[in-house]
């Protein structure tokens, strides 16, 4: 005996389901491409914003009389004093920069990196609107790493670390 499945009758693909099923399937494949894409993108955020905060760190150790002097008359570092200031942003950024940047510790090492970015835009009252914008922008960057961590291409994930 027949039974209902039995004589159901087959899906109906109609005209009007055909431009629906083609953009599904472009989706899919933009889907596809971007889940590969995805190590890439987290090396590229990781060697961007490193580099920023390594050069910074880099030219606060090089050139360090001009460093104390900027944070005792221009850098208005809340709580700590002058010098505790300049070493403790030296060696943070120039730390958590090569952190980020070989992917080791990358979670903490980015929001080691976002307090630097936040503490600079805090303390610097002469800050341009565009300056301001990079702030932000390596800013919102470092919490995406943090999220999302530092995908395939780190160490992290050659030593099995989350």
């Amino acid at each position: 005996m027949p039974t209902i499945a039995d004589t159901a009758a087959p899906p109906v693909t109609s005209a009007a389901n055909a431009p629906r099923t083609a953009l599904v399937r472009l989706y899919d494949r933009f889907a596809t491409l971007a889940d590969r894409l995805q190590p890439l993108a987290g090396l590229a955020m990781r060697l961007y914003v490193g580099k920023v905060f390594l050069l910074s760190g880099w030219l606060k150790a090089s050139r360090w009389d001009s460093t104390l002097a900027l944070f005792a008359n221009e850098y208005h570092v809340p709580v700590l004093p002058p010098h505790v200031a300049a070493v403790t942003a030296t060696i943070g950024e120039l730390g958590f920069a090569t952190l980020l940047i070989i992917g080791l510790g990358s979670r903490a090492a980015a929001v080691g990196l976002f307090f630097v970015n936040l503490v600079a835009v805090i303390s610097y009252p002469d800050l341009s609107v565009a300056g301001l914008k990079d702030h932000i922008l390596w800013g919102s960057l470092l919490v995406v790493v943090a999220i999302y961590g530092p995908g395939r291409l780190s160490a992290d994930r050659v030593l099995g670390l989350r």
